[in-house]
């Protein structure tokens, strides 16, 4: 399951709160997920280029205290780590690579923040600011910022999901001018650009994630075969994998003969400058959990349509598939009537049964999965959890 803190979605339940009732929720969300027979908790750390761990590269989350920058007086991450490790839970810790808050007023975030600091590095667009994908700095930054956790911590595993380039908003220009014409001389167009951005953060991640995780700074070839060598650093008691949860349209068939049969507004390719599918087929991923958030028989985007498509992508790689799955929806007012029935999720499960590529679900998210308002988690455990599976393990 996901277990997702920005703005205090899932947890803590509330800024402020003593430390010793923030452990008590996140011991309780780890043993929800052990009731329900689930293997992996994939927890965000920084959810807004803040931190949930003694970062020396970024502020303190205000969703802890209530104010950014304040120290909560204990390493949540550590403690999830610990607490995950003794239920025999893997944790995965997720990043959001460039949004820096849901707000555009810089002077709102702490002084040290290096958006205020490098006030250049930062956008204002649809009412949040983000970092510019587009600065070479910025880039280096920020897997400087995640790297840091995964040197420190035991985790197994670093996930991203799907905000790259920001959604779009009608009426709105995510301003990159500068960037682009300092940097963007080489490529035919501005789109072209800004995905070969968000390709090279994807594929300079996984290198680092790799060399820090490599016994003996080895060589990673990557699908093309070629690699570099590295010199050793920290080794982990567990491997730590490299996992992105997109949205779940790479692109249209309509725009592209070799897209999903689907009709959704957003193509991640087209949209969010994010070539999802080429991350596959290069193998700089070791999972990848598209977020399949629409019921059997959507006519926009259907979950049977878009398995199958999703399972042919990853076909003849070593990049694992899980499905992401919209729990969230489950019984919620103004879904479709699919949504209202409690079995609609555990049908997810039993048309993925037909598809071996599929090596499990993560489901959105840990509020839901504990609290259960229609019982579809139930349904799902009753029909297909019938005692703990290991997670999958890293293909070789």
């Amino acid at each position: 399951m996901w277990l997702a803190t920005v703005a205090n979605r899932d947890w803590p339940s509330k800024a402020g709160l003593p430390a010793a009732s923030q452990q008590a929720e996140l011991r309780a969300y780890l043993d929800a997920a052990v009731a329900r027979r689930l293997n992996t908790v994939v927890f965000q750390v920084r959810p807004t280029a803040d931190a949930l761990w003694p970062s020396p590269y970024e502020p303190w989350s205000e969703y802890l205290t209530g104010v950014q920058g304040r120290d909560p007086g204990w390493d949540p991450l550590g403690f999830a780590v610990r607490e995950a490790h003794r239920r025999g839970l893997e944790l995965h810790a997720w990043f959001n690579p460039y949004r820096i808050a849901n707000h555009t007023d810089p002077s709102r975030l702490v002084p040290t923040h290096p958006a205020r600091l490098r006030p250049d590095w930062a956008v204002p667009y649809g009412g949040k600011l983000y970092y510019n994908p587009g600065l070479p700095e910025v880039r280096a930054f920020v897997q400087d910022a995640i790297l840091d956790a995964v040197e420190r911590y035991d985790i197994d595993g670093v996930h991203f999901d799907d905000y790259f380039y920001p959604y779009p908003v009608a009426g709105q220009t995510f301003d990159d001018d500068a960037a682009y014409e300092e940097y963007g001389g080489d490529f035919a167009t501005r789109a072209d650009w800004r995905r070969d951005n968000i390709d090279l953060l994807v594929r300079e991640t996984a290198e680092r994630v790799r060399d820090a995780r490599s016994p003996d700074g080895g060589r990673w070839p990557g699908r093309s075969g070629r690699g570099r060598w590295r010199r050793p650093r920290r080794t982990h008691h567990r491997p730590v994998r490299f996992g992105i949860s997109p949205f779940a349209i790479w692109r249209n068939q309509a725009t592209d003969p070799a897209g999903s049969d689907t009709r959704a507004g957003v193509q991640t390719y087209d949209d969010l400058y994010a070539d999802t599918r080429k991350w596959v087929r290069e193998e700089w991923i070791d999972y990848i959990v598209p977020q399949v958030y629409w019921n059997i028989g959507f006519p926009a985007a259907d979950y049977a349509k878009l398995l199958p498509w999703w399972s042919e992508t990853v076909t003849g790689t070593r990049v694992q598939l899980c499905v992401g799955e919209a729990l969230y929806k489950a019984g919620a007012p103004g879904q479709p009537p699919a949504w209202q029935d409690p079995a609609e999720l555990s049908r997810h499960l039993t048309l993925a049964r037909g598809y071996p590529q599929v090596r499990g679900h993560i489901f959105f998210s840990a509020k839901e999965v504990a609290e259960d308002r229609t019982g579809a988690m139930a349904r799902v455990v009753a029909d297909h959890y019938h005692g703990p599976v290991r997670p999958p393990r890293p293909a070789s």
